[in-house]
């Protein structure tokens, strides 16, 4: 661990304390810092990677309101709920508000009661807005879904544009921008538009390890779907689809297998949209059905699948729509179904647009699109090269290629080789159809008249059919043996293509017409691993009761992490309970009694064994031997530094007496402190040292005993590690 700093101190307590989490997700520290510093930043961290925490974090631990940018009032909703149940004071300023709740909202303002204050770009701009916030101790500027910034990005607003003059109103406050997707070329003009000064560029993997990736061949598609739902059943999904007319049919469909789906697209009502997305966010609706116009505003962490009955209309939008499962890290899956229609289908809705450049930059992200769905290689692999990073694993053991779940032909590069020799036979100046069609044999026209019927490779593939031989070239281009150039996608042969043709190469061509795939392993890491599951059940249920009594989505009172670490560990006690994965103080007063009596009633009435007792002190003392400190324990730090007593520290973090005892020697050995005293009495510390003394500093009982069985092991542990640092 990186040696502690106040600012890491502060925000560990803050993430202990509030959200109930020990460790930091990769660059969060980094992404807080900047919050914490007044360093402009801006932060690309995937769907599911904690980006909130990011500001959230360091608006709790700073004086004064953050203001967050946000572009859905449903998205800010379900924020200020969660962080209000975990005891930070925060607000949205919307449309949906009434007067009176304006006036009490600015008055807390004022006040300097809210921690965060959420509001739309249009609404940041007014006049009025920015004359207030100008009045008001800013801590720094957030602003959430940052590619809308930018016309670079896949998801542009103009509305966004205008921001900038929130550092025209606020030049001393700091500017932060967080997105889930953004090139190179989007992160440079986001930090240009908003006119950031220096900004650090903080840009994580785009890997999703938890999300297992099937790419499938739409083949009775709505079999393929309830398959899909039928594993997951009674746990949230989410499948897209290109039209509304496809989407009120799978909804139906859904609906008349007993399944508890809604629609969700552009043509129902404001009032049926939002009632559906309130269904499904509150778990009243299992599957929501929706076109691409579903998504953004949902910040639900428990979706397990997202199925995609057609092609998206690029890479970015898939890493986006799919990246919506398993926010909460637990494993989730993700099967996208096309089918070659698709991207005809897209190209006709594309063709609509008067701009002749945009029309031609979302035709090559098409393009982009096509290859993933077409790739036979590793779909991680896949998706984090193309957002120009480097995969090094060989295999992923999370997506149907790596878990060989594929079938493909027995003799692959003989027939990558047939196919790569009629594109050079041919001059390289066709595209993929004509190309399969002369493999095929077919008697067109055009064919016989251009004397490609004279060609060798003419017919060399005459027992398949033109689609499945236009598959074949698909693949190969997404292997990178032939590439498409030009405005009619003509047939190029790469370096690794006349490779191929010499036989150095190992290509995977898929099956023709496969039947459903068989998984001949299962993906890596099991997150029931451990779980009872019956008492998650039971807790599932107890979690949506108190969700419906508070108004709140379930998930606003406990994530599926914490149920299952609940059902995992069965703790007994409170203090057990405080250890959970995602309880912090806050959760710990509301919900902990009731939670800890309901696992103990199903203990009681199931003969099984409650959690184990917490950990003798001879271990803690053992384990704190390791010299780097735990997130928890680094929490405490500050309040070591200023004085604070084991029993105050202890009200501090909601954290029992002995399990502070511990952050303490972690604390004591990490800075190298040799003078107990500001923690055990100077005449006990020197009682203790004297039987240090005679026994030696080995094992603890022996001094315990030498002491006369009248003095406890934690003043023993706080000395004997003060003395063990002065060598």
């Amino acid at each position: 661990m990186q040696e502690a700093t106040e600012h890491t101190e502060q925000l560990a307590e803050a993430l202990l304390s509030y959200w109930g989490y020990d460790s930091f997700r990769p660059l969060q520290r980094e992404a807080m810092e900047c919050g914490m510093t007044g360093r402009d930043s801006v932060v690309v961290l995937p769907t599911g990677g904690g980006k909130s925490l990011c500001y959230q974090a360091p608006a709790a631990c700073r004086d004064g309101v953050a203001v967050v940018v946000s572009p859905l009032i449903s998205l800010m909703k379900d924020q200020v709920d969660a962080l209000t149940a975990c005891g930070i004071p925060a607000a949205a300023l919307n449309s949906t508000l009434s007067t009176e709740e304006k006036r009490d909202i600015t008055q807390r303002l004022r006040e300097g009661e809210i921690k965060l204050l959420y509001a739309a770009p249009e609404r940041l701009l007014l006049d009025g807005t920015l004359t207030f916030l100008t009045q008001l101790n800013v801590s720094f500027v957030a602003i959430d879904e940052a590619h809308c910034i930018s016309a670079w990005g896949h998801d542009f607003r103009p509305e966004y544009r205008g921001l900038k003059v929130l550092r025209e109103a606020l030049p001393q406050v700091s500017m932060h921008a967080y997105t889930a997707t953004a090139s190179e070329k989007v992160r440079q003009d986001i930090a240009s538009q908003l006119e950031l000064r220096d900004p650090a560029m903080l840009v994580g993997s785009f890997d999703r390890p938890n999300l297992v990736y099937r790419v499938r061949r739409a083949n009775q598609k709505l079999k393929q779907i309830t398959d899909l739902v039928d594993r997951h059943r009674g746990e949230s999904g989410i499948v897209y689809c290109i039209s509304r007319k496809e989407v009120e049919r799978t909804a139906e469909a859904l609906r008349g297998l007993g399944v508890h789906a809604a629609p969700y697209h552009a043509g129902l009502s404001d009032q049926e949209r939002h009632r559906n997305q309130e269904d499904f966010i509150e778990d009243r609706v299992q599957v929501i059905v929706a076109t691409v116009a579903f998504g953004m505003g949902i910040d639900k962490p428990d979706v397990r699948f997202v199925a995609h009955t057609g092609l998206p209309k690029s890479v970015e939008h898939y890493q986006q729509e799919s990246g919506r499962a398993g926010r909460d890290g637990l494993k989730s899956d993700c099967l996208l179904l096309f089918s070659p229609g698709d991207a005809n289908t897209w190209r006709r809705m594309l063709a609509s647009s008067d701009d002749q450049q945009s029309f031609n930059s979302a035709m090559q992200a098409l393009n982009h699109m096509c290859d993933y769905a077409n790739s036979v290689t590793c779909r991680h692999k896949s998706l984090v090269e193309f957002f120009g990073q480097a995969y090094e694993k060989d295999n992923c053991g999370a997506c149907d290629v790596c878990l060989a779940e594929l079938e493909t032909v027995d003799e692959p590069l003989v027939l990558a080789q047939k196919i790569v020799s009629c594109v050079a036979r041919l001059d390289q100046r066709f595209g993929g159809d004509y190309t399969s069609k002369v493999l095929a044999g077919s008697g067109e026209a055009r064919i016989l008249s251009s004397g490609h019927d004279r060609l060798s490779t003419y017919g060399l593939l005459k027992e398949y059919k033109p689609p499945v031989i236009r598959d074949w070239i698909e693949q190969l281009v997404g292997q990178g043996y032939l590439q498409k150039e030009g405005e009619y996608d003509v047939l190029q042969i790469t370096e690794t293509g006349l490779q191929l043709l010499k036989g150095d190469a190992q290509p995977r061509l898929l099956r023709p017409s496969a039947p459903a795939a068989r998984q001949k392993k299962k993906a890596s890491g099991d997150d029931w691993e451990g779980v009872d599951r019956k008492l998650f059940e039971k807790l599932r249920t107890l979690r949506g009761e108190q969700a419906a009594e508070r108004g709140v989505p379930a998930y606003i009172v406990f994530g599926d992490t914490a149920l299952r670490d609940m059902a995992r560990l069965r703790p007994a006690t409170l203090d057990a309970f405080s250890n959970v994965k995602g309880v912090g103080a806050k959760k710990l007063e509301d919900f902990g009694k009731l939670f800890v009596d309901a696992i103990a009633d199903y203990c009681r009435a199931n003969d099984v064994a409650p959690a184990d007792p917490a950990p003798t002190v001879a271990a803690r003392y053992a384990a704190s031997e390791d010299d780097s400190p735990s997130l928890p324990a680094v929490a405490a730090f500050r309040h070591f530094r200023e004085g604070l007593s084991i029993e105050e520290t202890a009200a501090h973090l909601a954290k029992a007496n002995s399990t502070v005892v511990g952050y303490l020697n972690q604390y004591l050995q990490h800075e190298q402190i040799t003078d107990p005293t500001p923690w055990v009495e100077r005449g006990l510390a020197l009682r203790i040292e004297d039987a240090i003394e005679q026994v030696g500093l080995g094992r603890l009982k022996p001094i315990y005993e030498h002491l006369g069985g009248d003095v406890g092991y934690d003043e023993i542990r706080i000395v004997a590690s003060c003395v063990a640092n002065r060598g």
